[in-house]
């Protein structure tokens, strides 16, 4: 039974509509489900948490691959779809709650005897991409990847190169984290309903170390998200309007660091954050 299929008689079974609230889409199309399940590379040693798995069309595939599934899901409709398809399956785990209420840590930590890695599988909710990305990234879980399926624009935002075309905020701390890559394109039509904009799979692997060091990493988050919340004004501009510091100050820190006063923080890269971070570090 192909995807859309299967779709169509689990909707139909249960009385289904997309939840417009949950930014809920279907995913109908085989080509992507096989793919963001053969990215991954699970297998059965590895932990996967799927947050969102709705129908459960990624969830079945999860499980004929993973030591365990954990997934994690708002919705009540879904929770008794997903209860009935997978209550034989002894490799799964049901959640019923926000993911950006739990407390992940505890539950990799929980799982750990029988798991040697842990890997995050998601086709994300538009609406909530971004909070679950920097929830799964700040709280330095011990994760080894994350393969999800996003918006295109936010693909493009998440996989982007510091100090280049289509950055945010979210792209350093990305950057910082994790080595990111852009896997497949999926069109609107591979849905029910059909979203207004086309999706992308991408892949995050979770890096050992960041590629820059830093003295303080809360501090030298606040001074990028500080810089891109005014992105039209300058870096000088926009440090000193968020409260990072006084314009004496960092005129001064832009004179010593060989920084044009008319500088953007789009235009840095992760090297060059440091060395602003670390410099009103000290002051």
């Amino acid at each position: 039974m192909s995807v859309l299929e299967e779709t169509k008689f689990l909707m139909k079974k249960y009385h289904i509509t997309a939840n417009k609230n949950l930014g809920q889409n279907f995913l109908i199309d085989d080509e992507a489900v096989d793919t963001i399940v053969s990215s991954a590379q699970i297998n059965t040693n590895d932990l996967v948490i799927e947050i969102g798995p709705g129908l459960g069309t990624l969830t079945a595939r999860l499980l004929e691959k993973a030591g365990k599934v954990i997934a994690i899901e708002l919705d009540d409709k879904m929770i008794t779809i997903l209860e009935e398809r997978f209550q034989f399956y002894d490799n799964f785990e049901l959640i019923h709650q926000d993911v950006l209420k739990i407390d992940l840590k505890q539950k990799i930590e929980e799982n750990k005897a029988n798991t040697s890695s842990v890997k995050i599988v998601a086709n994300l909710p538009y609406y909530i991409t971004t909070p679950i990305i920097m929830k799964l990234l700040e709280e330095h879980l011990p994760i080894e990847s994350i393969t999800v399926m996003v918006q295109k624009e936010v693909a493009d935002r998440l996989t982007a190169i510091p100090g280049k075309k289509n950055t945010g905020a979210i792209t350093y701390c990305v950057s910082y984290y994790c080595e990111a890559q852009e896997v497949l394109l999926v069109p609107n039509t591979s849905f029910i309903p059909s979203p207004e904009v086309n999706s992308e799979v991408i892949q995050l692997k979770v890096r050992k170390e960041p590629p820059v060091v830093v003295k303080n990493e809360a501090f030298f988050f606040k001074i990028i998200h500080a810089s891109f919340m005014q992105r039209r004004k300058t870096l000088l501009n926009g440090l000193a309007n968020n409260g990072i510091a006084s314009k004496e100050i960092l005129k001064k820190m832009l004179q010593d660091l060989q920084l044009d006063e008319n500088t953007r923080g789009e235009t840095l890269n992760l090297n060059e954050f440091a060395k602003i971070s670390d410099y009103l570090t000290n002051q």
